[in-house]
């Protein structure tokens, strides 16, 4: 069998699936998980490998029309940056018709790249008659190569889903090692790890506008010294995240160490501390603190 490579876009609306299905897909967690929307910021690459193909996803923002601040314009324009380059296109939509948030992002794909529509989240429907149905309306529009259902929860069909990007991915080598699994360094994951545990461990209670600055990695053997400040715009978000006598940080700090020892596979000694800093663009230093 020869070997195959390519570029795989996962895209849809804000909490279809998209991060949980890439990490299903590299056997780690690697892409921000939360039921607050909008918890991925920047397009992430996932690298999965066989012995015959290299699969590179491509884990956009969750696109959207509503709330159209400086910050989800720019996440806007990421996901259509990132479907000009792709050789093919994961679409997720959860089991419903068509919105025009999902015809928006269907009319940035460019007419040559092929998509594979994605039903996610069919454990939902307690009619099953109801997915028939819709799968045979969207049969009747020839934009798409194939049409799955599926349940990331459940892991059901993802196998297949595999298959089919395989056979729109171009036949040559591979572009990374084969055990390289992201194209993103280690002082950016411990900062979204961070995030992720901030935004799971404090609910609906804290607004966006907060990042990680990892202040300071330091990597001695097989132990990662790491220093991470949480920064925050308000004064009252401080305590959101501290928590009564600082049991909410403390939690937040252990969940995200036991993540990076997952995903670094060594010993990680974690401090963390929460700062305050008005007016701060979130964009621009959050970039600027991963060095990007």
């Amino acid at each position: 069998m020869k070997k195959r490579c390519g570029t795989i876009a996962i895209v849809g609306q804000p909490n279809v699936g998209k991060s949980t299905l890439l990490n299903y897909f590299l056997g780690t967690k690697l892409s921000i998980t939360s039921r607050k929307a909008q918890t991925t910021r920047y397009q992430l690459l996932g690298i999965h490998s066989t012995p015959e193909t290299q699969y590179i996803f491509v884990d956009t923002p969750g696109y959207q029309l509503k709330h159209l601040n400086t910050l989800n314009k720019n996440l806007n324009k990421t996901v259509k940056q990132a479907l000009q380059e792709v050789d093919v296109v994961l679409f997720l939509i959860e089991p419903r018709k068509m919105t025009e948030v999902d015809e928006k992002i269907l009319q940035m794909i460019p007419k040559e790249t092929p998509i594979i529509l994605v039903i996610n989240k069919v454990d939902c429907l307690k009619d099953k008659t109801k997915l028939l149905e819709l799968i045979q309306v969207f049969k009747e529009d020839d934009r798409y190569k194939e049409i799955i259902p599926t349940s990331v929860k459940k892991k059901s069909n993802l196998k297949q889903l595999l298959e089919s990007a395989r056979e729109f991915l171009p036949e040559q080598e591979f572009i990374y090692e084969e055990d390289q699994i992201t194209d993103k360094n280690e002082r950016f994951l411990a900062a979204e790890i961070i995030r992720e545990k901030i935004f799971r461990l404090t609910g609906q209670e804290l607004p966006y506008s907060v990042a990680v600055e990892i202040e300071k990695f330091e990597h001695e053997g097989n132990v990662r010294r790491i220093f991470a400040a949480i920064i925050v715009e308000r004064d009252s978000h401080k305590p959101m995240i501290i928590g009564n006598k600082g049991i909410r940080l403390k939690d937040i700090s252990t969940k995200a160490r036991i993540d990076m020892e997952k995903l670094f596979g060594g010993k990680v000694w974690l401090e963390t501390w929460v700062k305050v800093q008005k007016g701060w663009s979130d964009d621009l230093r959050a970039l600027k603190s991963l060095g990007l």
